[in-house]
């Protein structure tokens, strides 16, 4: 349960992300706080990475294509992938508000990665997965508004808060690649965000850092880089290094599920009828992943 509960620790922590944003109230773009936030975090898991040990897991049979992709290639697709989840995560919560663009977003992260998986890894999901990641997905479509209630939910920020996920999904199963080659948990989330905050940076520089001076900036830029991600995806990274990809992208519909409830609790966000039973669905999907099988029973004499 461990690892689970790591992956647990790690949604809640990314479920703050936009509450953080709407509360600071800042005219920054989506994609400034993006990148401010790789750049901060990705140079905190670079940094920990360096110091700490290079030590990993032992090193596992891979298959499929990306087993003859070389590890530099696989270390640049995941930072583009972490790269591309900001500014589209936040463009999508912007324009459809936290809730929408954060269901949205991580609902349809686990189904690109059991694509992904499928046919690059060719790691065939179990039926138990198939049956959880169905319900968490129809709960989260319910919650979205895009079933039932789905009046006033931009296609544009759909369309965002999508690509946010299948980001989320390029970065999960390249990093899981890496781990599957003997890299430790912190050493591939450091190269990955690492890379990724240093071509954060002129990008940050081009569409102008200045709302970062502001208090209310520098407290969300704190709050983002280190608890976010930082903190977060070293939760990830460990949680990530013990389960499937496919677990691990549908055990972060936590997220949703708790971005849900900071919006309707912090600022003041409607939820209806049909969202609140897409939240229950949700959670009993997330309940079916995250609870351990039963073990076969032994039998014994007296």
């Amino acid at each position: 349960m461990r690892p689970v509960v790591a992956v647990l620790l790690a949604a809640l922590c990314f479920a703050t992300t936009g509450t953080a944003q709407e509360l600071a109230d800042l005219t920054a773009s989506p994609q400034s706080i993006g990148l401010a936030r790789v750049l901060l975090g990705g140079g905190l898991l670079a940094a920990w990475a360096l110091l700490g040990t290079r030590a990993g897991a032992s090193r596992r049979r891979t298959t499929g294509v990306l087993a003859r992709v070389p590890t530099r290639v696989l270390v640049l697709v995941g930072a583009v992938g972490v790269l591309a989840y900001q500014p589209c995560f936040f463009a999508g919560t912007d324009s459809n508000g936290v809730a929408v663009g954060t269901v949205v977003a991580l609902g349809s992260a686990p189904v690109v990665t059991g694509l992904l998986d499928t046919g690059l890894r060719r790691r065939v999901p179990e039926a138990r997965w198939l049956l959880a990641t169905a319900l968490a997905i129809g709960g989260v479509a319910l919650v979205s508004g895009l079933l039932g209630e789905g009046g006033g939910v931009g296609g544009a920020g759909v369309l965002w808060s999508v690509g946010a996920g299948a980001s989320y999904a390029v970065y999960a199963v390249t990093g899981k690649e890496l781990l599957d080659r003997g890299w430790g948990s912190a050493r591939v989330m450091g190269t990955m965000f690492g890379v990724a905050a240093a071509a954060a940076l002129p990008l940050l520089l081009l569409l102008g850092p200045s709302w970062m001076l502001e208090p209310s900036g520098l407290v969300l830029v704190l709050w983002l880089g280190v608890v976010t991600t930082a903190v977060a995806y070293l939760l990830f990274g460990w949680g990530l290094a013990r389960l499937p990809a496919t677990t691990v992208a549908t055990l972060t519909l936590a997220e949703p599920l708790c971005a849900t409830l900071l919006g309707v609790g912090l600022l003041g966000e409607r939820l209806g009828a049909v969202p609140a039973v897409g939240l229950v669905v949700l959670a009993s999907g997330l309940a079916l992943l995250a609870l351990p099988g039963r073990s076969p029973r032994v039998a014994t004499t007296a």
